[in-house]
């Protein structure tokens, strides 16, 4: 399996509920990342508050603190390499990166619900 990393600024929690308002992203790769874990896929994910140590372990972290400094994280590494910087990924970039269903994030394929209702429009209840 492919081993997702992903090195975060200095942040209070990994929530993104602590303090006066709520961070939507953080709280939806904080989601995210457990609905994955639930069915065994690992994401490590390191907060320069909290474990700085992991920043200084990782060569190719600490070159790019080095070189970029603390304002361009997040970064996403996979196995080893940097594939995001800025930003956290999105919930298809996960699963694309990561080579998973996308129902390990708790969603059903668009084919899938396609079928399911037929390809008809089922608002109102009407045709399905």
């Amino acid at each position: 399996m492919k081993k997702m990393q992903i090195f975060e600024p200095a942040l209070c929690c990994s929530t993104g509920v602590c303090g006066v308002s709520v961070d939507p992203e953080l709280l939806r790769i904080s989601t995210v990342l457990s609905t994955l874990k639930s069915n065994g896929v690992e994401v490590d994910r390191f907060n320069l508050s909290s474990a700085p140590e992991e920043f200084i372990n990782n060569k190719v972290v600490s070159e790019f603190l080095n070189n970029d400094g603390v304002e361009d994280l997040p970064i996403t590494l996979l196995d080893g390499e940097i594939k995001i910087v800025g930003r956290y990924p999105t919930n298809i970039e996960l699963v694309q990166l990561l080579n998973v269903p996308i129902s390990f994030l708790g969603q059903q394929p668009k084919a899938a619900d396609k079928k399911r209702a037929g390809g008809c429009d089922c608002s109102g209840g009407g045709c399905c």
